[in-house]
C-alpha cells in the first residue's frame, strides 16, 4: 500500500494569478478538470472542461455568453512542479486565445467533457462524454462516451461514430467517464457510469483497436471477456472523475478519484490493475476545499515521494496544482 503523509496546495494553474497568466494570454478566466498526459515531445498536454473568458460568473461556471468553450487544450514543459505549473501554449484561435478542440453538436448535446487522455506512437486519444442534460449536484445524463483522436499533435480532433459507448436509457452504461493508461501490450480503460455514484470498471484493448469498443476485453471479475454487458466492478463506488498511473518508485498503480460519500478526493493503490485495490484515503477533503472535484495525476511525478496532480473547485471555478507526499504503508 501507499499512504500520504501530507498534502499541500501549490497554487493556481488557470485564471487570475496563475503562472501562465491564462486569463490575460489565453482568455481562460475560469475552467475545470485539467487532464494531464505526456505528449511525447518534452511537454505534457493539459485538457480542460467548460471554459469561460471575460465576464464569467463570480461563482461556478458560466454564463454561456462569457466566451464559453466546451473544452480547451494547453501544453506545458514545466519540470520544477514545486514552483507551480505554467501553461506555455494552447491550441489557439486566430487571436491567439484558446480554441475549443473537441467538436460539439449544438442542439444534440449540452457540452462535450474530456475524461482522460493518452498519446500512442505520436497519435493522441481522448476519452470524452457527450452530456445530454445536467441534473442536481453530481448527476447528469450522457448520450454516449467516446474516443476522440488527433493526428497532428492535438491541433485538430475528430470524434469517430464507431468509437462510442452508447448510454441507453434502460441501462446505466459503465464506460461513460474513463481514464487511459498503457501497460505492456495493452491500453487499459478504467471507467464508471454517468455522474458520480457508480462503481469502478476496467477494460483493455490492443493499441490499434482503441477506436473500436467491440475489440475491447472487459473485466468480468475473473478474466477478460468480449461482452461489455458482463463487465463486473473492480471495486465499489461511488466513483467520480478519475486519474490513473503507475508509480515506479512504489511499484504500485495509483488511482485518484472523487468520492462524494467520503467528501473529498481519494487516492487508492494496487499491485495489479484488476485489484485488489486499497480502500484508499482522502487526500483533499471538501471540508478544507469546498466543492472539490477532479484530481488528475501529473505523469512526471510518478517516480518519487512527491505526487503532483490538478484539482478543481466549483466556487473559484479554476484548477489548482496540489502535492501529496507519499510513503510506503
Amino acid at each position: 500500500m501507499v499512504r500520504v503523509t501530507e498534502t499541500t496546495r501549490i497554487g493556481p494553474v488557470t485564471g487570475p494569478g496563475s503562472p501562465g497568466r491564462t486569463d490575460e494570454r489565453f482568455a481562460i478566466h475560469g475552467t475545470d478538470l485539467g487532464i494531464v498526459w505526456d505528449a511525447g515531445d518534452g511537454r505534457v498536454c493539459v485538457l480542460f472542461g467548460d471554459t469561460f473568458g471575460a465576464g464569467r460568473a463570480a461563482h461556478g461556471a458560466g454564463p454561456g455568453h462569457a466566451d464559453w468553450r466546451c473544452n480547451v487544450l494547453a501544453f506545458s514543459g514545466t519540470r520544477d512542479l514545486g514552483a507551480g505549473l505554467a501553461l506555455d501554449d494552447v491550441v489557439a484561435r486566430g487571436d491567439g486565445t484558446a480554441a475549443q478542440v473537441l467538436p460539439s453538436e449544438p442542439g444534440h448535446e449540452v457540452t462535450v467533457i474530456p475524461n482522460g487522455g493518452i498519446a500512442l506512437d505520436g497519435t493522441h486519444y481522448v476519452h470524452y462524454m457527450s452530456v445530454r442534460e445536467w441534473g442536481g449536484p453530481g448527476r447528469w445524463r450522457t448520450d454516449h462516451a467516446g474516443v476522440a483522436v488527433s493526428d497532428d499533435g492535438g491541433r485538430t480532433w475528430r470524434r469517430p461514430r464507431s468509437a462510442r459507448w452508447r448510454n441507453r436509457w434502460w441501462r446505466d452504461d459503465p464506460f461513460q467517464i474513463g481514464a487511459f493508461v498503457r501497460s505492456g501490450g495493452y491500453v487499459y480503460l478504467f471507467s464508471t457510469t454517468q455522474g458520480r455514484s457508480g462503481d469502478g470498471y476496467l477494460a483493455r484493448v490492443r493499441p490499434d483497436g482503441i477506436l473500436h469498443p467491440d475489440r475491447y476485453g472487459y473485466w468480468d471479475g475473473t478474466g477478460w471477456g468480449g461482452r461489455q454487458s458482463a463487465a463486473a466492478p473492480v471495486f465499489t463506488g461511488p466513483v467520480g472523475e478519475m486519474s490513473l498511473g503507475y508509480h515506479s518508485g512504489f511499484d504500485r498503480w495509483l488511482l485518484m478519484h472523487l468520492d462524494e460519500s467520503r467528501k473529498g478526493l481519494v487516492l487508492r493503490s494496487a499491485e495489479e490493475l484488476t485489484g485488489p485495490w486499497s480502500s484508499g484515503e482522502v487526500v483533499v477533503p471538501a471540508a478544507e476545499y469546498p466543492a472539490v472535484y477532479g484530481g488528475y495525476l501529473h505523469p512526471w511525478s510518478l517516480d518519487g515521494p512527491d505526487l503532483y496532480y490538478l484539482v478543481s473547485q466549483w466556487g473559484p471555478y479554476n484548477v489548482f496544482l496540489t502535492r501529496s507526499r507519499l510513503a510506503a504503508g
